[in-house]
């Protein structure tokens, strides 16, 4: 049971960090590569602090890790939560699939069959 909550708290966090555009950028560029906080931040107009306040949440949710290499500490994607996402969003596959295929069956109901479409003569011209 312990580990049931432990995971949707995992889960609510990646959610959370995820929820803004701001760091899915982030996360986009990082699945690029390594990159550097001042990386991170050249497409963004806001300052510096402001994103790392956002890589803070990234690395909370388990998102990002941040490695040493002398002074510099590369950021790097972490795709685990990731997938705990999929995963999670996988149990509800069929019953989309199951969903969609009856929207399909209604859609070819409401389609007009050829026996449906007006006759025009070959010779009329309108």
């Amino acid at each position: 049971m312990a580990t049931a909550i432990a995971e949707d708290e995992r889960l609510d966090e990646v959610f959370a960090a995820l929820a803004n555009s701001t760091r899915r950028r982030m996360l986009s560029r990082l699945a690029e590569g390594e990159a550097t906080v001042n990386e991170l931040a050249e497409p963004f107009d806001v300052a510096l602090p402001s994103i790392s306040k956002h890589l803070k949440v990234l690395e909370r949710a388990g998102l990002v890790t941040r490695g040493r290499r002398q002074q510099f500490r590369p950021c790097a994607l972490d795709v685990g939560p990731l997938r705990a996402v999929a995963s999670w969003a996988d149990q509800y596959r069929e019953i989309w699939d199951e969903r969609f295929d009856r929207m399909d069956s209604a859609l070819d109901q409401l389609a007009p069959t050829e026996d449906d479409a007006p006759h025009r003569d070959p010779g009329d011209d309108r």
